[in-house]
């Protein structure tokens, strides 16, 4: 609870963490400062790459409480401009999941191991990075609470599979051994509510703890305010319900 008394600060810096196969890549990290211990978030950015939006977001969960982690996980790719090394990502079919697994679990080990965290790490992502952390959750141990926004390519066709994308999320669903939360516009295309449905069934039938909240009006991304997708109410609601899931979980 906010006072207008209480002490606040937060550090936030780009640092170098393991990633993958112990390959040093490079983070953005944030953190309240204070006496803590504090619950520890790790971020999946999305296909527009390792970008400024990220960024503030990382800082808007250290500046809920949350120790936050975004590695980069297009750091593989050469350096540029988000857009740029997104653009070359994209070209090139993506990230493999192994990849993007083996990324996220090493921040997850990394900021676990921080003497001012609680022991407990959520993970979250949007678009792809839903689809990452989804995959990283079934995957690697050591998540507490997954948040999935729209994340499109849980559910894939199989012909939409390849070297780098071997197997659809949703077929790890039976591994996955925490609580989550997903977010989803009623008019997205990737993930379609048929998805959404399928999803939710899975869950159901491995008797996974699960929220799933889907918005009228609202399509792909309308968490991202600087883009015409945006919807400020489920933003707004969205976030509320971030925030009381991961209090619930991490806290």
């Amino acid at each position: 609870m906010y006072r207008t008394d209480m002490y606040e600060g937060v550090l936030a810096e780009t640092i170098v963490m393991p990633g993958a196969n112990g390959e040093l890549i490079n983070a953005y990290f944030a953190r309240p400062l204070g006496p803590g211990p504090f619950p520890a978030m790790v971020l999946a950015h999305h296909m527009p790459g390792w970008d400024t939006w990220y960024r503030e977001v990382t800082y808007k969960f250290a500046h809920h409480g949350y120790v936050t982690i975004t590695p980069n996980l297009y750091f593989r790719a050469g350096h540029g401009t988000p857009e740029d090394v997104a653009a070359k990502v994209r070209a090139d079919g993506g990230i493999p999941d192994d990849q993007a697994v083996g990324d996220l679990a090493g921040a997850m080990q990394y900021i676990r191991a921080l003497p001012y965290v609680n022991g407990k790490v959520g993970i979250f992502g949007t678009c792809s990075g839903g689809r990452h952390a989804y995959l990283t959750a079934c995957r690697a141990s050591g998540s507490d609470a997954v948040v999935d926004c729209w994340g499109g390519g849980v559910v894939m066709d199989q012909k939409h599979l390849d070297e780098k994308h071997r197997i659809a999320p949703i077929d790890y669903t039976k591994d996955l051994a925490c609580p989550i939360l997903g977010l989803f516009g009623e008019e997205d295309s990737s993930p379609s509510p048929e998805q959404v449905n399928q999803h939710e069934a899975e869950l159901k039938k491995y008797g996974k703890n699960y929220e799933f909240h889907r918005y009228p009006g609202a399509g792909h991304g309308f968490f991202y305010y600087h883009r015409p997708n945006y919807r400020q109410a489920q933003a707004v609601d969205g976030w509320e319900k971030i925030f009381a899931f991961l209090e619930k979980h991490l806290a």
